[in-house]
Order: structure tokens, then sequence, then C-alpha cells
């Protein structure tokens, strides 16, 4: 008795099409192209290591952020180039790099509040803005967490990796000529916002959906975001901050 064999239905799996190749190691050089733009008058133009900054804790934190940033363009451009092993191998140290960012972005932010810092032009005074920092540094140090996990998940693992870079551009577009736009109230996250927008209409050009990184990610970025300076005019966070202050000042 013949059997009719019926064609069966394979597993759907998450593909990574030929485009990411192109679009994130665009994303990772506009990213630098926006930090350059970003800290050109204070750091970049300014000698970089020759650079009127506070002290060599803010040098370093430049530098390792600097890395990242570069880390970022080598890591995607790798992929590009048929390079998985040594992506990999360049993972392990890319993860230490990210925990040396989130204590170097903590310190740096609590050496700012010691010295009754914050950006020129900047509404919010020292103890407010102090929420900004550590909020960022909150977020990354999370997506960070999120990505690693999604490591053997290519498609989650490069989104989530740059949706976190993406969270830190607050920095940069933070200061001239971004603040022209980003010193209004409610519109800090706006180049933050327009870089995800950017991941979200590729998504959508290049698989038709918006991944479930993306979906969830970016709207955690943005909500963080809206609530930084609401958290840094709160009491307790002005009592939090008032007691960072002292023990920074007085470990000096």
């Amino acid at each position: 008795m013949a059997t009719a064999t019926l064609p069966t239905s394979k597993p759907r799996l998450e593909t990574n099409p030929q485009s990411d190749n192109y679009f994130f190691p665009a994303m990772a050089v506009l990213i630098l192209i926006t930090v350059f733009i970003g800290f050109a008058r204070t750091y970049f133009l300014a000698g970089m290591f020759r650079a009127p900054l506070p002290n060599l804790l803010i040098h370093i934190h430049g530098v390792v952020f600097l890395s990242w940033i570069f880390l970022l363009i080598t890591q995607s451009t790798l992929i590009s180039a048929g390079r998985p092993d040594i992506h990999r191998r360049l993972g392990l140290a890319g993860f230490g790099l990210a925990c040396l960012m989130v204590t170097l972005g903590v310190l740096a932010g609590t050496n700012a509040l010691a010295r009754g810092f914050s950006p020129p032009g900047s509404p919010f005074d020292p103890k407010t803005f102090y929420a900004i920092p550590i909020v960022d540094m909150l977020v990354f140090a999370t997506l960070i967490f999120f990505a690693y996990r999604a490591r053997f998940n290519p498609a989650a693992h490069k989104r989530l990796i740059l949706i976190a870079t993406i969270s830190l551009m607050d920095a940069p577009t933070g200061r001239p000529p971004f603040a022209a736009i980003t010193a209004h109230p409610f519109l800090g996250s706006t180049f933050v916002a327009i870089f995800l927008l950017l991941l979200v209409g590729y998504d959508l050009w290049s698989t038709r959906k918006v991944h479930r990184a993306t979906l969830w990610a970016g709207p955690f970025v943005l909500i963080a975001q809206q609530l930084q300076v609401p958290l840094g005019n709160t009491a307790a966070w002005h009592s939090f901050a008032t007691w960072a202050q002292t023990l920074a000042r007085s470990s000096h």
C-alpha cells in the first residue's frame, strides 16, 4: 500500500539578512561621528590627552568610552567580513570593557557631582544632573547583561549591543551643537530616539517586522531617559546625591 509523503514545514529560524553586514557597521560609524561632534570642542579638537579635563579619571573615562565605540565598529566589521571566530575571541574582552565602562561611568559621574559640575547650558543643578549618568549606567549594564545572555542568538545580540551603545548617546548629544535641541524640556532624548527609529526602520525594511529585542529594549531606553529628570528632582534622590557628594569629597 503506497503512502503519500506530505511536505513538512521546517521550523522557522531567525535569519540575518545580508544587509546586516552594511547596516550595523554603518550605525557604529554614525555613532562615532556623533561622539566626535559632541566632544569635539572639549576633547578631540582640544588635543585629547592634552585636553583641559578636570582630572585623570575623566581622561581615562573618555579613553575607555572611545575604545568601546571602536570595538563596536571592529566587531560589526568582523561579522561583515565573515570572521565570527575573531569576533567571539574579542567578545569576552568586550564584556570586560563594558563592565569597566559602567564602573568608570559611575565614578566619573560622582566625581562631577563632587566638583559641583553640570554641563554648560544644562538647566539642572549638579545633584539633579547626577541622576542622568547613574541611570545611563544602569540601563547600559542591563542591556549588556541581556546581550551577553543572547550571544548565541546573533540577531538579538547585535541589536542589544547597538541599543546599549545608543543609550549612551545622550552624553555627546547633550552638548553643542546638539544642545540647541536637547536643552529644551522633554527633548533631551531626541537623538537617541532618532537612532532607535533608524533601527526600527531597518527591521521593518529587512524582515518586515520589528525584532523582539528592538521592541522591548528601545522603549526601555526611552522610558528610562524620560524618568531621569523627574527622579533627579525628588527629595529622596537629592538626599542620596548629597550623601554621594559628601563621600566623594571626603575621599580626596
